[in-house]
């Protein structure tokens, strides 16, 4: 049996994970930097695993200001580990998606911060978790992440180094700008526009090791790393219900096609759960679709 070799822990304030989840940010304690596998030694071991695991990885340099296009920043070339041995001599962000398949201690990690966060939050009632993993960012000093927001339930620990995270309520972002993502079906970054943000609805975090924070769904962000590299570890899940949302804000999109003004979400539930029942059926078939004509195209 693999253990840790301490027990991890998140820490927060009484009341802001039943008040505050999935709402607004907040601020929370942890001593996952005390962890060995978060070692210098130990993260490259584990970047050496990802070789021959393309898509469980992502490479990229440093953006030139928080609002660049997300996927408009070069890729490096590299693999993860060539890019952390790399990262002080080379600006760029490494992101090791899902971890805990390629080492078990960090899915040990995983299933016991997630039950902390569960068991600090009361329980998710009648929700059940249909998508649980992890990620690790390694960044070089002085790099930016360009401004984006996140299909996911986010809690997100700083490791190493100092890391500048300015963090967006979900309000921030209008129901037309997330429809327009929805459609789509997919788990990925959404690409919306920095400027013209309300700056009342921001968070800015200072996060250096042992602090962290808890990122609602779609909140957008920007991040900047500071003087020194930067490691950070962030768990994150969809639950049936977050993914039923997602299905009611693309059926609004269709609607807003034809002229017409839908209701937001959670105005009408059970009207939310009938559009939510006909997407689910749609998504599929448009999906289909868009690869039968992309294999088409490929063949012309």
């Amino acid at each position: 049996m693999i253990t840790l070799s301490r027990q991890p822990c998140l820490h927060f304030e009484p009341d802001s994970c039943r008040d505050s989840f999935d709402r607004e940010p907040f601020g929370f304690t942890h001593n996952l930097s005390e962890l060995d596998l978060f070692a210098p030694d130990s993260l490259l071991s584990l970047a050496e695993k990802y070789a021959d695991h393309p898509r469980d990885h992502y490479v990229a340099a440093g953006a030139p200001s928080p609002g660049a296009e997300f996927y408009s920043v070069p890729y490096t070339g590299y693999g993860p580990y060539e890019a952390i041995s790399r990262l002080d001599s080379v600006g760029c962000r490494v992101l090791m998606k899902r971890p805990e398949k390629h080492d078990p201690r960090f899915r040990e990690l995983l299933d016991t911060l997630f039950r902390q966060i569960v068991d600090l939050r009361g329980g998710l009632g009648r929700q059940r978790v249909i998508r649980l993993e992890s990620g690790i960012l390694i960044s070089s000093a002085a790099t930016t992440t360009p401004f984006h927001f996140d299909p996911e339930i986010n809690f997100f620990a700083q490791i190493h180094g100092e890391k500048m995270y300015h963090v967006y309520s979900p309000s921030a972002v209008s129901e037309a700008e997330l429809e327009r993502f929805y459609i789509r079906g997919a788990v990925n970054i959404g690409q919306v526009k920095l400027q013209g943000r309300d700056r009342a609805r921001e968070h800015v975090f200072a996060l250096v090791p042992g602090k962290g924070f808890h990122q609602p769904q779609n909140a957008p962000h920007w991040v900047e790393t500071c003087e020194s590299r930067s490691v950070s570890y962030a768990l994150v899940f969809e639950t049936d219900a977050t993914r039923a949302q997602g299905r009611v804000r693309a059926f609004n999109y269709y609607l807003r096609k034809l002229r017409l003004t839908p209701a937001p979400l959670r105005v009408h539930p059970r009207l939310d759960l009938m559009k939510s029942a006909t997407m689910r059926a749609v998504i599929p078939c448009r999906k289909a679709v868009v690869k039968i004509l992309e294999t088409i195209l490929e063949h012309i």
